[in-house]
């Protein structure tokens, strides 16, 4: 059983409905084993500037169902340095902090890998992204919330869509992973997906429009940001002229996805990964991701876990062709 006397906790990159959730579960786990907790605000860059504070329980009470985090999070280009990171162990010892839990994605895991590796302290991982883009487990922290944000959003959408007889293209968030965009387009009823996994592209939905019901009254097409086609305005864009007849509106959804008050699923979540973070750390883990696979608690060293580009399951596009006739 490791001495764990001090853990840091931080939050880092994007947020994520559910950091709360998983902040609280650190801190009253840790209370529980009679360890300290120090918060660390604004991730890295916090760490590298000692901006660190005690935290009990009263700091975490009434935040379970907050979005955001309370620890506040930023990018820090100097932690990426050897003497950023320097810096930053320095404010540990001085604030005895001896174990580190990061809650983040990829970016905050390959940064967490790195210090892990060049310094003597214990480091391990909570998988805070609404993409759901790791490795490791089956769902991450605020991917449930954001995608039912979009699903809210869609539905609002389709009923002007309806009632004007319009194409909406709907840009969602997943620069390089679609899965957001692939779910809420199968649940949303999308008559066409572009995400960065498939290769399905623009011809594809061109096709799509062309053979698709001509008395449906309304169309939406989800769309994976920053993709090959282009953004929401340029498919919008050759869309009209290739459909000059489509009353073709853009909807582009941003950071709406990222807020809000997290879901039961992810509450829940982030409130397992979170007390078995302090027991794996009181159990010797370090460099390793906390997740959920089938349900278990799963334990994945951090180049394994981070941003990973695979084949997403084709059956998932087959239902996208199926259900939009």
């Amino acid at each position: 059983m490791a001495q764990i006397k001090n853990i840091g906790l931080f939050t880092s990159g994007g947020d994520s409905p559910g950091m709360n959730a998983a902040i609280r579960a650190v801190v009253r786990t840790a209370i529980y084993y009679n360890i300290e907790v120090t918060g660390i605000r604004r991730g890295y860059e916090g760490m590298i500037k000692g901006d660190m504070f005690p935290m009990d329980r009263k700091s975490v009470s009434n935040i379970i169902q907050r979005g955001g985090t309370i620890l506040k999070t930023a990018r820090s280009e100097q932690f990426k340095t050897p003497e950023g990171r320097k810096l930053a162990y320095e404010q540990l010892k001085k604030n005895n902090v001896d174990a580190l839990v990061a809650i983040g994605g990829d970016g905050t895991f390959t940064g967490a890998k790195i210090f892990g590796h060049e310094y003597d302290i214990p480091v391990v991982g909570l998988p805070g992204t609404i993409d759901n883009d790791l490795c490791g487990t089956d769902f991450t922290i605020g991917y449930d919330t954001a995608i039912n944000t979009v699903i809210d959003a869609v539905d609002k959408i389709r009923d002007t869509a309806e009632s004007h007889d319009r194409l909406f293209i709907v840009e969602v968030m997943g620069r390089d992973c679609g899965l957001i965009a692939l779910r809420t387009g199968i649940a949303a009823g999308a008559e066409a997906i572009l995400i960065p996994e498939s290769k399905t592209g623009l011809q594809a939905v061109f096709e799509r429009l062309e053979s698709g019901r001509k008395d449906k009254s309304s169309k939406i097409i989800m769309l994976a940001e920053s993709g090959e086609a282009g953004d929401a305005f340029e498919i919008g864009r050759q869309i009209k002229e290739r459909f000059p007849n489509y009353d073709t509106r853009i909807s582009v959804l941003g950071h709406i996805q990222r807020g809000g008050r997290p879901s039961c699923m992810d509450r829940v979540l982030a409130c397992r990964v979170g007390v078995a973070a302090v027991e794996a750390l009181r159990n010797g883990h370090h460099n390793e991701m906390i997740g959920l696979i089938h349900n278990e608690i799963a334990y994945t060293p951090f180049e394994h876990a981070t941003k990973h580009n695979t084949d997403i399951n084709p059956n998932f596009l087959k239902i996208v062709e199926i259900l939009s006739i």
